[in-house]
C-alpha cells in the first residue's frame, strides 16, 4: 500500500474556512490546503492559524504562491509575494509552496516569454529555499504556463536545486498530456502533487480566455468520476519513488463539499490503496 501523506485543498467551500476544515476533519482528513488569502489573515496570528488547525486535527500542506511569472514588469511584485507566503509558510512549520503561472492566455507562451518565466521562478524559488520552503511548478490550464512545450522550455530553463514540480493530473491531461508520462519524466524534480478527475467534456479553450488560473474550473470533477485512469498514475509514482503529498483538489463540487471530498476520499482508500492515516 502506498504510503504517501493524503492532503486536501478547501477550495470548494469558498471562504467557509472553518466549515472546510470541520467537514475535512469529519471525513478523516489530517492535512488541508487553502486559499492563501485566507491563511494570511494569519499573517500576523500564526499561533492563532495553528491552533484553528490543531482544534480539527489538521496540519497545512502547503499554500499556492506564484503569479505572472513571464511578465518582467512584475518580476520584483510576484518575487516578493513568494516570498511574504514563503515566510508564512515557514512560520507554520511548512516546508512546500505551489508556484502557480497566471493569465489571461493569449495563444501560446513565447521562448522571451518562457525565459523571462523561469528567470523569475529561479530567483523566488532561491529565496524560499533559503527560509526552507520548497517551489513546486504547477502547469495550469488557461495560463502563462499550460502545454508540453512550456513545460519543458521551463523544467530545462530553472535551477533544479530550487524550482520543483508540482503535477496536477487534471491540468496535465486537459492541456493534452499523458500524466504518468510526465512523472516518470520529471520525477526527480517532484515534491508535491494535486490530484483530480476530468469530466468527460471537451471544453472549449475560449472558455477559459478571460481566468486567471485562480478560478473554479467546470470541467474538473471528483476523483473516479471522470475520464482518468489513475492506475497508470500510480505506477509512475511507484516506479520514481515518489513518497510526498498527494492533495486531492476538486475546483467545483457538483453536489455539496462534504459529498465531493468524502467521494473523492473513497475512491483513494478502495481504488488507490491510500489511507489518510
Amino acid at each position: 500500500m502506498p504510503n504517501n501523506p493524503i492532503s486536501c485543498h478547501l477550495i470548494t467551500w469558498g471562504t467557509d474556512l472553518e466549515t472546510g476544515m470541520r467537514e475535512a476533519s469529519d471525513l478523516g482528513f489530517q492535512a488541508c490546503e487553502t486559499f492563501t488569502h485566507l491563511a494570511l489573515d494569519y499573517e500576523h496570528d500564526v499561533a492563532g492559524f495553528k491552533s484553528k488547525l490543531a482544534e480539527r486535527g489538521l496540519r497545512l500542506s502547503a499554500l499556492y504562491g506564484g503569479g505572472r511569472f513571464s511578465d518582467p514588469a512584475q518580476e520584483d511584485e510576484v518575487i516578493a509575494y513568494n516570498v511574504r507566503v514563503a515566510n508564512f509558510l515557514a512560520a507554520m512549520g511548512v516546508d512546500r509552496m505551489v508556484f502557480g503561472p497566471r493569465g489571461p492566455r493569449a495563444g501560446t507562451t513565447g521562448l522571451a516569454e518562457l525565459r523571462q518565466m523561469a528567470k523569475t521562478m529561479n530567483e523566488a524559488a532561491r529565496r524560499t529555499a533559503e527560509l526552507g520552503v520548497v517551489a513546486c511548478v504547477h502547469p495550469h490550464l488557461g495560463t502563462e504556463l499550460q502545454d508540453r512545450n512550456e513545460l519543458d522550455a521551463v523544467m530545462e530553463l530553472t535551477d533544479p536545486e530550487f524550482v520543483h514540480f508540482c503535477p496536477d493530473t487534471a491540468h496535465l491531461a486537459a492541456a493534452g498530456m499523458d500524466p504518468a508520462e510526465v512523472i516518470r519524466t520529471y520525477g526527480s524534480r517532484m515534491r508535491y502533487m494535486h490530484l483530480k478527475d476530468l469530466t468527460p467534456t471537451n471544453p472549449d479553450p475560449a472558455v477559459f480566455a478571460s481566468r486567471s488560473g485562480d478560478e473554479q474550473l467546470p470541467i474538473f470533477c471528483e476523483l473516479g468520476l471522470g475520464t482518468l485512469d489513475f492506475a497508470p498514475i500510480m505506477a509512475a509514482l511507484e516506479e520514481i519513488g515518489y513518497d510526498g503529498w498527494l492533495t486531492v483538489e476538486i475546483d467545483k463540487s457538483t453536489s455539496t463539499p462534504y459529498e465531493s471530498l468524502r467521494q473523492c476520499r473513497d475512491f483513494l482508500t478502495s481504488q488507490l490503496g491510500l489511507s489518510l492515516s
